[in-house]
């Protein structure tokens, strides 16, 4: 029996996949987001995934108003109730400082990155506080803290997430809502997938994390669900970065060899 419910964007695939998949298996009725339709609907139905009862899909642009109040309110309609929000629709796809429709650009990546995470917050808000208070996350990204070449539009709008989050969460703490960041670092998603097509430039990529390796959606999932639940009860305003230590590294000493076993 489903007791509580969360609504995650950017459903379909990566890190939101992940997301869907760990809530409905502790429980969640779950309000699946995501501008793909033909992915998200391969959510439930098959052998081992949640039923359609436990995971509804909406297909839904995260930067228009309309699909925030729509996901907000299909989770009271079908679950009674709302706990959690994972804010975690994303794009990347930075053009050159030149490059024509560099700006029309950075403009669809704020849309979807900046205004995407606004709407989310306006609109799950007043539902959570009528269920008592709980818990946003917001998918950021290691990028926000740190820039790439190449990367300017992108590495904007995540740093304007993270300080974001510390803004909204003084605005709700006071309303028993928590609303935390988690920032991954390089991660086997979609999104990356162009990066990894050449397997030589991915190790190479690899081997700048001191970890030596890209993340896997289901950790930056574990680390949403631990934001998300009791156990972070007294965290708010917080970005939990996640990135095989990336961001500890400033570059100018090389990293220690992987030992050979």
């Amino acid at each position: 029996m489903v007791t509580s419910s969360v609504v995650i964007t950017g459903a379909a695939s990566g890190i939101g996949r992940a997301c869907v998949e760990l809530f409905a298996a502790r429980g969640f009725g779950v309000v699946a987001v995501d501008l793909d339709e033909a992915v998200l609907s391969t959510l439930t139905g098959q052998p081992g995934q949640p039923g359609p009862e436990q995971v509804v899909p909406l297909v839904g642009d995260v930067s228009r108003e309309e699909t925030g109040t729509a996901m907000a309110q299909l989770a009271l309609a079908r679950f009674g109730r709302l706990d959690v929000a994972v804010l975690n629709a994303g794009i990347g796809g930075t053009l050159p400082w030149e490059a024509a429709g560099a700006v029309e650009r950075l403009d669809r990546i704020f849309a979807v990155n900046v205004r995407g995470v606004v709407i989310g917050i306006r609109s799950v808000v007043p539902v959570l506080r009528g269920s008592g208070g709980g818990s946003i996350v917001v998918t950021a990204s290691s990028g926000g803290l740190q820039g790439e070449p190449g990367n300017w539009a992108y590495n904007a709008s995540k740093a304007a997430v993270i300080n974001m989050v510390r803004a909204a969460a003084l605005d709700h703490a006071v309303q028993n809502i928590r609303i935390n960041a988690v920032a991954p670092g390089l991660t086997e998603t979609p999104l990356t997938a162009r990066h990894r097509t050449d397997p030589e430039l991915a190790a190479a990529v690899g081997r700048r994390i001191p970890m030596q390796r890209w993340g896997y959606a289901r950790e930056h999932a574990a680390a949403i669900w631990f934001l998300a639940s009791p156990e972070a009860s007294y965290v708010t305003g917080t970005t939990l970065v996640a990135d095989g230590g990336l961001t500890a590294h400033h570059g100018a000493v090389p990293l220690p060899a992987r030992p050979e076993f």
